[in-house]
């Protein structure tokens, strides 16, 4: 086997015990990573408390395979949880190098349909649930300097182009990806790196999608050794999480079973120009339609990973 490319690093990932988390802690602990497992382990709507069950087996086979974890049962969007994750790594093993955000829920529905919880909840869990762990691993990377670290979180082609059924979803996937530039910012000097991640793999979440055959067996079940598989996405997030990934930082980057691409960033697309600070209204109703609104703009165009 060639070198263990995590080795002697300390892990924290969030949503460990779900089907993408899950791989990430079972092939970090084989990089030589020693993992803390956190999760709710609840269904995917996040609506049926807590099981520990499912989090500790991951623990358990990571072990049972001679690696080290250790499992943190509790919501990632609660600050005292958060807190506690982040000092279970240093208690417990000694510092902290890798943070994984790949916790989440969907409860979707159209805007004009969504209730206030299923609006809050996702955006709780999502957005607020790295801000938690972010922020107190942060306070350990600023004080210990020359540590190091890296926050690898997880968005969506619904954070990036939008998904109709899911605005809680996109919003807080597109959060995630300010968020991870905001990290990337702030925390370079204290050699930190900060990415976000956007599978194509199918998991407990992608079994409902609106492609799925609600009266047919989960696709989840039937995609290991397949280009869907959510293992294939893992060696690209050890990249990441590894020393030789320090010079990739504030990019979001896709990651499929057969490639992995980096995503454009936002940028100006056309731009108009006048010397007056104020534009004059009507001016403006007249060089529009040949020039910014020109040649049926519309919706931006849509990024292919």
């Amino acid at each position: 086997m060639a070198g263990k490319h995590l080795e002697g690093k300390v892990a924290v990932v969030t949503g460990g015990a779900g089907g993408m988390g899950s791989w990430i802690c079972k092939i970090f602990a084989e990089q030589g990573a020693k993992v803390v497992v956190a999760d709710t382990g609840a269904d995917v709507e996040g609506r049926m408390g807590m099981d520990a069950s499912r989090v500790n087996a991951v623990v358990d086979e990571i072990k049972a395979a001679g690696g080290e974890a250790v499992a943190i049962i509790g919501d990632v969007a609660d600050m005292d949880t958060g807190e506690k994750i982040i000092k279970t790594a240093i208690d417990t093993y000694g510092g902290l190098d890798i943070l994984i955000c790949a916790h989440g829920i969907l409860r979707e529905r159209m805007i004009f349909n969504m209730a206030e919880d299923e609006w809050d909840g996702v955006i709780n869990t999502h957005l607020k649930g790295c801000f938690t762990v972010t922020k107190f691993a942060s306070i350990y990377w600023r004080q210990e300097r020359e540590r190091g670290g890296r926050i690898i979180y997880f968005t969506s082609t619904a954070g990036i182009n939008g998904g109709a059924g899911q605005p809680n979803y996109s919003a807080a996937h597109a959060a995630k990806i300010g968020l991870s530039l905001s990290n990337a910012q702030a925390l370079a000097r204290y050699g930190v790196t900060s990415n976000v991640i956007s599978p194509g793999a199918s998991t407990r979440m992608t079994d409902r999608g609106l492609a799925v055959e609600r009266d047919a067996p989960p696709p989840s079940l039937s995609a290991a050794g397949t280009a869907r598989d959510p293992k294939n996405a893992v060696p690209a997030i050890v990249y990441l999480a590894s020393d030789e990934g320090k010079e990739i930082t504030g990019r979001a980057i896709g990651v499929t079973g057969h490639k992995i691409t980096i995503w454009k960033e936002q940028g100006w697309e056309r731009s108009l120009y006048s010397e007056d600070p104020y534009w004059d209204i009507d001016t403006l109703f007249e060089i529009m339609p040949t020039t910014l609104a020109g040649g049926n703009l519309g919706m931006a165009p849509k990024l292919s990973p």
